[in-house]
């Protein structure tokens, strides 16, 4: 087949990524998103910056331009149904941006438009469980004045009949298996299917990011969903537990790829249940747009923060273009980046109320991700991952034996992305990762 390029259409950088036939990185490149002209002159640029011809065949593309996926999940009781249907909606990529529980009101039809979802996620009711409220809530949806396509993963034993209901206005909708079947056993891998699908079908084209270039038909997923899949074969690959935190400007995202172990493996403690491939997102904890969330969400985690450092988070804040240019400048940019690592892996491993801590003590591999770490010195990266593995403040056990690595090539969403395709060379290049953790 020859080399591939992969290609991240991001909200702020279009990155590219060239991979040999062995997953040997060729060559990378970068360009601003060009969102105010047509996304396509952004990846036309990083084509043309690594030399490669415009074959679609040898093109893969994931997006997150324009605010990436929107998702609104109703669901019936908001511990419940709607918390699974709000931890699949994460894994499959989303941005979760409105959650409704119950059945919904006048009221509640309102606050979700306000919300502005490009998809609905449609959940209740465990298989041959409550029917009332989903079916009530389809009728809602059926006639609620949105376009956003409805996923529909509840209770199997009516879900022709909301089918039914969903058609019977012509709103477009997709069945998949319920997310949560059984009390305590989440099943996530049929919504994410379905949400991938009407991601790539109807949401990518109506963002208006291009316009007769082709570009909705050569994205293959949310940049997201794509990194999870990568981080599942590099769990794969290891043989092991694999942890990824991604700090960014906005947020900082965790994803996690565990095997559960002795009782996890058969006990459902739960009430809704372990999503065991999971990701979370800290919309308050980024190194630019929200820098001072980082410094506030430190200071009610306790750790520890200086002035020196707080009015470093608001200057970027006003200035978010800002490039670290001094020894203090990045000695700043370590500390906001250590805390936003440490706060967001306190919040992926700590339980909800009434919940186990996610089980990461035995993760053999952290992965580290995002600007502030691929472009900081090395030292710098090593210390914040460092700081996050002897951690004990989130009243979890943390991954103290883990080997910590920089995905210096950003090749995550890489492998997300030719899994599927050619997952010879997705594991040759997740490999390439795991063995600089080898390395040291």
């Amino acid at each position: 087949m020859g080399a591939v390029l992969c290609v991240d259409v991001g909200s702020t950088f279009t990155k590219a990524l060239l991979v040999g036939d062995d997953g040997v990185v060729l060559g990378r490149a970068s360009h601003p998103t060009t969102v105010a002209t047509d996304v396509m002159d952004g990846v036309d640029a990083v084509r043309d910056a690594l030399g490669v011809a415009h074959d679609p065949e040898h093109l893969f593309l994931c997006s997150s331009a324009g605010g990436g996926l929107r998702l609104a999940v109703v669901g019936y009781e908001r511990e419940v149904t709607a918390e699974a249907g709000f931890r699949v909606g994460l894994s499959a990529g989303a941005r979760v941006v409105h959650v409704a529980s119950g059945p919904m009101s006048g009221a509640d039809v309102t606050a979700l438009r306000a919300a502005r979802p490009d998809v609905v996620l449609l959940v209740g009711g465990t298989d041959g469980g409550n029917a009332d409220v989903l079916l009530h809530n389809a009728r809602r949806l059926a006639r609620a004045r949105t376009t956003a396509p409805v996923v529909v993963a509840g209770n199997a034993a009516v879900a022709e009949a909301v089918a039914a209901e969903l058609a019977g206005t012509g709103r477009r909708h997709v069945v998949t298996a319920n997310v949560l079947p059984r009390i305590g056993e989440v099943a996530p891998e049929g919504a994410r299917a379905a949400i991938r699908e009407v991601f790539l079908r109807h949401v990518i084209g109506g963002k208006g990011l291009s316009r007769g270039r082709g570009f909705a038909d050569l994205v293959r997923a949310a940049t997201p969903d794509a990194v999870l899949g990568g981080v599942e074969v590099l769990a794969d690959v290891r043989g092991e537990d694999v942890l990824v935190v991604d700090v960014g400007g906005a947020t900082t995202d965790v994803y996690s790829v565990i095997s559960p172990q002795g009782e996890d493996a058969a006990i459902h403690r739960e009430v809704v249940g372990t999503m065991w491939h999971a990701r979370t997102v800290e919309a308050d904890l980024g190194m630019r747009w929200n820098a001072e969330g980082v410094v506030e969400a430190a200071a009610r985690e306790r750790v520890p923060v200086t002035d020196e450092v707080a009015r470093y988070a608001e200057r970027v804040v006003a200035d978010t273009g800002h490039v670290a240019a001094s020894a203090d400048e990045w000695r700043c940019e370590e500390a906001l980046a250590r805390s936003a690592v440490t706060v967001a892996l306190r919040r992926h491993g700590r339980p909800a109320p009434g919940e186990r801590p996610r089980p990461l003590a035995e993760v053999g591999l952290l992965v580290g991700s995002g600007g502030v770490l691929r472009h900081a010195d090395p030292a710098v990266a090593d210390r914040v991952l460092a700081a996050a593995l002897t951690d004990h403040g989130g009243g979890w056990r943390v991954p103290d034996r883990a080997a910590p690595v920089v995905d210096r090539d950003y090749v995550l969403f890489a492998v997300g992305l030719l899994a599927a395709s050619d997952p010879v060379r997705a594991r040759a290049l997740a490999a390439s990762l795991a063995g600089r953790a080898e390395l040291g």
